[in-house]
């Protein structure tokens, strides 16, 4: 339980969360010198690819939904990358990989990153502000040192000795100095000459020497950012959107269209309460790793058709068995932004796990993405392993608008497999159960693993049905007897002890904007102005 309430924090004209304050203090520097929420989030990407690359950086990938005053839907960017086009399925399975993708330290997990490419879409569309004015905070971090978090302090001795990492050498301790010069540079290109100055320069030509082979020329020359219709449902009398597939986005709503026809109570100390949302996190994934690819129909796998019937077999008493259906610490930052207009852009953008693969490219030192352990190693698999592929990806960012198309909120958090578990719970506390915004984000939660021997944060739906739910001790004393009590395997763990989330919302209310970052990122911020 809770001690108390964790306050909102409000703002008139502007606001950004992040999970490091010196990335959300840039985001705000944006805001008040005229810039947009896209410039705002830009700039808070940006320091963060500097200050938090044990969570993302410009190695890995990025999603964003845009919300613009007056227009019909949110606009939804994918700058997800693709496989190098030396990607062969035959020689991984040959080497050995027969069940799972590599995890680290091998490059056919790399994708080609689509992070710059992301920013230079968001910036060019959504923009107001020179693209160095909005970088330079992020380069000045870069090049004349950042105090090291105490996340970051506790994850840079893995990679400390590693190539690339020199620079973390100097992360020992909270508020140590870490100075980052091949970044530097490299947003200092970016400044000068947009994409091309990343892929086409000393990043890329370190990609294409480390790849040996698993990239070519053309493949840093595809821009790896598109914009894509955006993915939605009616639930608790909003609009909910999301990214289409290759995310997995679709699973939050989802899931909350399951939630919003069952009797959730009004009190979420109730062990119903998170009994029907695990029931309807359940219902939405089990098929997760059978249907979600890049090439798969995100409005065909919200079909009431398809989910009703879901929703049917859920029981209040006990869990759902699905007899029959094959089911088959996060390096992730999740951040958001609303200006005076009320545009609202909720992005996300990731390393996949950690420091992602664990291979940096040597001369900039920036950490590469291992996001390709989205991919199926099964041949003739969807979403096998194969050339310049997009893999099944984790990152689900979304948005609220209310029922005249305004935005309503920006919302979304880190954590692998589960994060549409997380948004799930978030929307429930806020839009069905009227929480503030403060305290809903630090409300405690469940986050459902593969049972043993799965639960490394990507493998949930592998095991299927038979997932654990895994409870932050400070829940309500009701919910851990409750779930056993239906059937759930459930296991606790002490707060901060495990991966459930660092979440941020920017809320909507009347003239004033309402804000919560997430105390379990340790050094988040909620600033406005």
């Amino acid at each position: 339980m809770r001690t108390g309430p964790f306050a909102s924090k409000f703002a008139e004209h502007g606001m950004v969360c992040a999970v490091d304050h010196l990335a959300a203090q840039a985001g705000v520097q944006m805001l008040q010198r005229g810039g947009s929420a896209a410039d705002a989030a830009v700039a808070t990407n940006a320091v963060l690819a500097v200050t938090t690359q044990h969570m993302c950086g410009l190695g890995g990938d990025l999603f964003a939904l845009v919300h613009v005053p007056g227009d019909a839907a949110p606009y939804a960017l994918n700058a997800s990358g693709r496989s190098g086009s030396g990607a062969d399925l035959e020689r991984l399975r040959a080497d050995g990989h027969t069940s799972v993708m590599p995890l680290f330290e091998d490059i056919r997990s790399v994708p080609v990153p689509g992070c710059v490419d992301g920013w230079a879409a968001l910036h060019a569309r959504f923009g107001k502000l020179p693209l160095r004015e909005v970088l330079e905070p992020a380069r000045l971090y870069a090049a004349d040192g950042f105090p090291a978090s105490q996340t970051l302090a506790r994850a840079a001795a893995s990679v400390a000795s590693r190539p690339g990492g020199e620079a973390y050498a100097a992360a020992t301790h909270p508020g140590a100095i870490v100075r980052r010069p091949g970044v530097a540079r490299t947003l200092e290109a970016i400044a000068d000459g947009g994409r091309d100055a990343f892929y086409r320069g000393e990043f890329g030509r370190g990609l294409l020497a480390l790849g040996a082979g698993e990239y070519v020329e053309d493949d840093l020359l595809a821009v790896n950012a598109d914009w894509v219709d955006a993915l939605s449902v009616q639930a608790w009398g909003r609009s909910l959107w999301t990214i289409p597939p290759n995310s997995q986005g679709y699973l939050s709503l989802a899931a909350s269209w399951i939630a919003d026809g069952l009797p959730l109570p009004d009190d979420p100390e109730d062990a119903l309460w998170a009994h029907l949302l695990v029931e309807a996190a359940r219902a939405a994934s089990f098929d997760r790793d059978r249907v979600l690819h890049e090439n798969a129909d995100g409005a065909a796998l919200l079909d009431p058709a398809v989910l009703g019937p879901r929703r049917d077999g859920i029981r209040t008493d006990a869990i759902a068995s699905y007899d029959g259906e094959r089911y088959a610490g996060g390096g992730t930052i999740y951040l958001c932004a609303v200006d005076n207009d009320r545009m609202g852009v909720s992005l996300i953008q990731s390393n996949a796990a950690g420091f992602g693969s664990m291979l940096a490219e040597p001369t900039t030192g920036i950490f590469l993405q291992n996001r390709g352990l989205g991919f199926s190693v099964e041949p003739g698999h969807p979403a096998a392993y194969g050339p310049r592929r997009r893999p099944p990806h984790t990152l689900s960012p979304a948005l609220v608008t209310a029922d005249d198309g305004s935005l309503d909120m920006v919302i979304g958090t880190m954590g692998g497999d589960a994060q549409p578990q997380v948004v799930l719970q978030l929307l429930a506390r806020l839009l069905h159960n009227g929480e503030t915004v403060g305290d809903a984000i630090a409300a405690p939660r469940w986050v459902l693993s593969g049972a043993p021997p799965f639960g490394n944060g990507f493998d949930t739906w592998q095991a299927g049905g038979a997932v654990q739910v895994h409870l932050e001790n400070t829940a309500p004393r009701s919910w851990e007897p409750g779930l056993r009590k239906r059937g759930h395997d459930v296991v606790t763990h002490p707060p901060l002890g495990y991966n459930v989330g660092h979440a941020h919302a920017i809320a909507v209310r009347g003239e004033s904007l309402e804000a919560a970052s997430d105390p379990r990122s340790l050094a988040g911020n909620a600033a406005g102005y």
